[in-house]
């Protein structure tokens, strides 16, 4: 088996909820595929967290916006126009619910703005039940699917594409391969020679590396269809804004307790869970990994800053 080499990882831009408080701030996340970037919701100040941590926001190929709460997009139009300041001229691809198609454009015609590169906006739209794919490039797959909070809200799959086979090079050359039939071998293809020589892929070649997959969970009551949707990825982040003692507030206001997203990462046999959406009200964050651990030990925070490598 071919071990991984390229990069595949998130990096936390904020990991708040409604209020930027405690040193944290609204949600944003950036997922590094191969350094291609996502970015995944966009919370005030995200930006400037961009900044901060040196990462180079020009290459953002696209933006994932969950839903249309001001803590997951309020930080994209300053974002957007330091773009242009910049000198970006790629396209830019936005998924968001179709409200935020509106507010982008009235933003720039008030204040008489004209971005120097194009916009390519999608609507996000998802079956009640299940996913469906929204984007894919040769980096990534993402599917898109349906949460439960007060208004309409997605989650995100972000998959791996799966790559050719690995050519083995020393076998090669001690076989003699030549230059022109090395991408059938890696295809899976045995190749024919005139001669009548076969030369078969499997001797030349290994397996592929499984595709790495990132599930993103963000404002939701705890679903029963999300564990099925994300089961057996390598990493969730699912939100978890309360502690059980606010178990009946949780259910209000269509969150989730620390306790509840670990019971989902159980359920959907996870390798890892991030834990994040903190409320204001909690300056330390201890207690939520202690109820996570009883139920589902590799939990961690979501911290400002913090670089997880999904593997």
């Amino acid at each position: 088996m071919a071990t991984h080499k390229s990069k595949f990882s998130v990096t936390i831009l904020g990991s708040n909820s409604a209020l930027p408080a405690n040193g944290r701030n609204p949600t944003s996340q950036l997922l590094n595929v191969n350094n291609h970037y996502y970015l995944i919701d966009c919370g005030e100040g995200t930006q400037l967290q961009l900044r901060k941590y040196g990462i180079k926001m020009q290459r953002i190929k696209a933006i994932f916006i969950s839903h249309m709460h001001g803590d997951h997009y309020f930080g994209l139009v300053g974002l957007l126009n330091s773009l242009h300041l910049l000198g970006r001229t790629m396209p830019l691809s936005i998924y968001a619910p179709e409200a935020l198609q509106e507010i982008v454009r009235l933003q720039l015609d008030a204040s008489g703005g004209r971005l120097q590169y194009p916009i390519e906006f999608h609507v996000l739209n998802a079956p009640e039940k299940g996913a469906v794919e929204v984007y894919a490039d040769a980096e990534l797959q993402v599917r898109a699917f349906r949460l439960k909070h007060r208004i309409t809200c997605f989650g995100f799959l972000f998959s791996e594409q799966t790559k050719d086979r690995v050519y083995l090079p020393e076998k090669g050359e001690k076989a003699g391969v030549k230059v022109e039939e090395i991408p059938s071998l890696k295809k899976g293809l045995d190749v024919k020679r005139d001669d009548g020589t076969v030369l078969r892929f499997v001797d030349f070649t290994a397996d592929p590396n499984q595709p790495r997959t990132y599930a993103y969970c963000t404002d939701t009551l705890p679903l029963a269809s999300t564990a099925e949707i994300v089961k057996g990825v390598e990493c969730l982040y699912h939100e978890a804004t309360f502690l059980e003692s606010e178990a009946k507030r949780s259910k209000q206001t269509y969150h989730s307790t620390a306790k509840q997203a670990a019971e989902v990462a159980l359920a959907a046999k996870v390798g890892k869970l991030l834990v994040g959406h903190y409320s204001a009200r909690y300056t330390s964050l201890d207690q939520h990994l202690e109820e996570c651990y009883p139920i589902f030990k590799n939990t961690e925070l979501t911290i400002e800053g913090k670089e997880f490598e999904i593997n």
